[in-house]
């Protein structure tokens, strides 16, 4: 075996520590330049909303824009492989949307393992959906529609924002655990969606708070119940599905996400930093105006959240017979 001198062996001891310490400089001074948040739904969209008032906050704290970047496609597939293709130096982050969740189910053919391939920096926000219908349904209550639809086969459909969304999902699980059929009318984004459910073309919705809770204010759409396990702050008087129907939950929930192999000093500042968003009195009022629930935590957190609700919805999926688009 050839014997390696003793000068290069320091030598590169002495690299592997000044790259070592370079690096942690590096981190320290993150960030140097603007970030981008890729968020993988159109602007207006309830990602991009949290997204902006995210990116606000984080751009006050640390000094340079973070800048929005909209990558629609796919379910958010689109914005999710433009970030996990992206260099991990934390200048490239994802507006986590709950359909990560259903996509590894949905999609048989995708590029990417984002469990494996993203790294988690922090939750934001817990958004319930709201069971609701249009007014002119003779329903006020959960048990209510459920007696209707049974005694009524084919009469009600809901709306949702596209296959395999939250609000599709919502509705799906709705039906398994109830034994009823209430028919699945997919469009293109909540905004399409809420419009026909309040022009009377559906029935019934699942949509999130941030796009219901308006519509709910002006009298356009009677709520019968919320799909957190807690009932929310921004529609107390409101019960939740599972006071009816034991065990359902379907709720929309957000986080910031980073390439795998981002350095952790990176990904603690930015979980640190978006916690300390989350407690100050001002955002906190915002979302939980929008009806959020709050979800500060570790990275770690974050990321058994995403497993959970992946292997979770993996499973309805596939019982279902759910295909994407």
């Amino acid at each position: 075996m050839t014997k390696v001198p003793r000068r290069y062996v320091l030598q590169l001891a002495a690299g592997v520590a000044l790259t070592g310490a370079s690096r942690s400089v590096w981190a320290d001074n993150y960030p140097t330049h603007p970030v981008r948040i890729v968020v993988g739904f159109a602007a207006g969209s309830t990602t991009d909303i949290l997204g902006r008032l995210i990116g606000q906050w984080l751009s006050e704290r640390l000094g340079q824009p973070f800048v929005i970047e909209n990558r629609p496609g796919a379910g958010g597939n689109v914005g999710a492989e433009t970030v996990i293709k992206s260099a991990p130096d934390g200048y490239t982050l994802f507006m986590v949307p709950p359909a990560v969740a259903a996509n590894a189910a949905l999609y048989k053919d995708l590029n990417f393992d984002f469990i494996r391939d993203a790294a988690p920096v922090a939750g934001v926000v817990r958004v319930p959906n709201v069971l609701e219908v249009n007014p002119s349904v003779p329903v006020k209550t959960v048990p209510e529609l459920i007696a209707y639809a049974k005694t009524n086969p084919g009469a009600l459909s809901f709306a949702s924002a596209g296959i395999g969304t939250m609000s599709h999902l919502a509705g799906q699980l709705f039906n398994t655990a109830t034994g009823i059929n209430l028919q699945h009318v997919p469009y293109r984004g909540d905004g399409p969606a809420m419009a026909d459910l309040i022009a009377g073309q559906v029935q019934v919705g699942f949509a999130t708070m941030t796009a219901s809770i308006g519509h709910i204010r002006a009298d356009k759409l009677r709520p019968l119940a919320v799909t957190t396990l807690r009932r929310s702050d921004a529609l107390p008087g409101i019960p939740t599905v599972s006071e009816f129907v034991p065990g359902y939950e379907a709720s929309s929930w957000f986080g910031i996400a980073a390439p795998s192999g981002t350095p952790a000093e990176i990904i603690g500042t930015l979980n640190r930093e978006t916690n300390a968003g989350l407690a100050d009195p001002k955002t906190k009022a915002r979302l939980t105006d929008m009806g959020g629930m709050l979800l500060a935590g570790s990275p770690a957190d974050f990321g058994k959240l995403i497993a959970d609700e992946t292997e979770k919805w993996g499973k309805l999926i596939k019982s279902a017979g759910i295909k994407a688009e």
